[in-house]
């Protein structure tokens, strides 16, 4: 079992869902953070140029069981990736998931995801 984590842009959010849901990939934690990287994005504030510290993103966590892995990796990328990509796609990792136990029914492992 795999945790899946990918940092997004915001305006991605819907195109990606829609590309998971299509993979049959229906179970996703998602939130809104900040964060920077190599993105820099200056603005125009009061007439002055500014560099914000945080540009804001969204986190998707997803569970899957190894066979996934590989079919939501490349789901993510395809749907994520902008005009042929760009920085500040975002990022995906992928950590070794210990266990996991849904609450209802106290299954574990491979089942309760």
């Amino acid at each position: 079992m795999k945790l899946i984590t990918a940092i997004i842009r915001e305006s991605q959010l819907d195109q990606v869902r829609e590309a998971l849901m299509d993979a049959e990939i229906t179970r996703i934690t998602v939130s809104r953070v900040s964060g920077h990287g190599q993105q820099i994005k200056e603005e125009i504030y009061r007439g002055r140029k500014i560099v914000p510290n945080l540009t804001p993103k969204i986190r998707m966590e997803i569970a899957v069981n190894d066979d996934y892995v590989d079919t939501t990796v490349n789901t993510i990328i395809e749907a994520a990736k902008t005009n042929g990509g760009a920085v500040g796609d975002g990022k995906i990792f992928i950590i070794p998931l210990e266990d996991c136990i849904r609450i209802r029914t106290e299954q574990r492992g491979r089942e309760a995801i």
